[in-house]
């Protein structure tokens, strides 16, 4: 750790941090190249537990002392700014006085991330990132193994996606898994009944599905403004229901979530 105060943000060291509000950087940095952003003492807690590499830090002085012990064997800069030249940065208001670029781990196999889970939740096309770190800290909190993830899905590991989530997007295990039907394929490979949330008149009520046992789950959450895509419906083993009342067709997908997640958990 090199603790380096600065009085000027328009330095190319800085570019992780600064350019932010460029898209095409954000893309390139956040994706191609590798790299994700931690906002916040305890979301950089738990990505450096997660064994994640940081890059470099920015941080206000009154966070060095908290974080520098968990950065202290990592060589890297530790760029210490004022609040006022902060607050300079797009964005900087949210994380709370710290942010870590973070270098993204390799994402595993599909078959290494189902080896031991028995409820994993598969989202489809998710756009909203709020929406798929709201159902990261579901997972965990509610003791989901995994999450799976389209290929056109929201990143997890985008900032909004991150800091809703609570950092937990770097505590559930996860990875992204082909289209239908390739990745009901590998889900059946490993034993899971794949029960689709979705709306139908042949749709079985959440109660009953939890009340049938089912040793492994997969359940398949579709996108906020279409759902579950036709493909993805034809090859669930069930399509489930959340009964609703007063005129209410269905839940937010993070509620929807949440709610499969408490009504599937493990009992007795």
């Amino acid at each position: 750790m090199r603790v380096v105060h600065i009085d000027d943000l328009a330095i190319p060291e800085l570019d992780d941090f600064t350019r932010l509000t460029d898209v095409a950087l954000r893309r390139k940095l956040e994706t191609d190249g590798g790299l994700y952003l931690a906002e916040s003492a305890k979301v950089i807690q738990r990505a450096l537990a997660a064994g994640h590499r940081p890059r470099a830090a920015l941080l206000q002085e009154a966070f060095l002392a908290e974080l520098a012990p968990l950065l202290e064997p990592f060589d890297v800069p530790v760029f210490i700014a004022s609040a006022e030249l902060l607050a300079s940065i797009t964005g900087f208001d949210l994380h709370r006085g710290a942010l870590v670029s973070m270098h993204r781990p390799e994402l595993p196999a599909v078959e290494d991330v189902l080896r031991e889970a028995r409820r994993v939740v598969v989202l489809e096309d998710l756009a909203d990132h709020t929406n798929v770190g709201a159902i990261f800290r579901a997972a965990a909190g509610l003791g989901a193994d995994a999450v799976l993830v389209t290929p056109r899905c929201a990143d997890p590991l985008y900032r909004r996606s991150v800091r809703v989530s609570m950092g937990t997007v770097l505590q559930v295990p996860w990875t992204r898994i082909p289209w239908w039907p390739e990745g009901a394929q590998l889900l059946r490979e490993a034993g899971f009944t794949i029960a689709a949330l979705a709306l139908s008149d042949d749709a079985v009520d959440l109660g009953d599905f939890a009340d049938a046992g089912h040793e492994r789950v997969a359940i398949v959450m579709g996108s906020e403004g279409d759902g579950l895509s036709h493909r993805a419906l034809n090859e669930a083993d069930a399509v489930v229901t959340i009964p609703m009342q007063h005129g209410v067709d269905s839940l937010n997908v993070a509620a929807a979530a949440s709610v499969a997640l408490w009504a599937l958990r493990p009992r007795g």
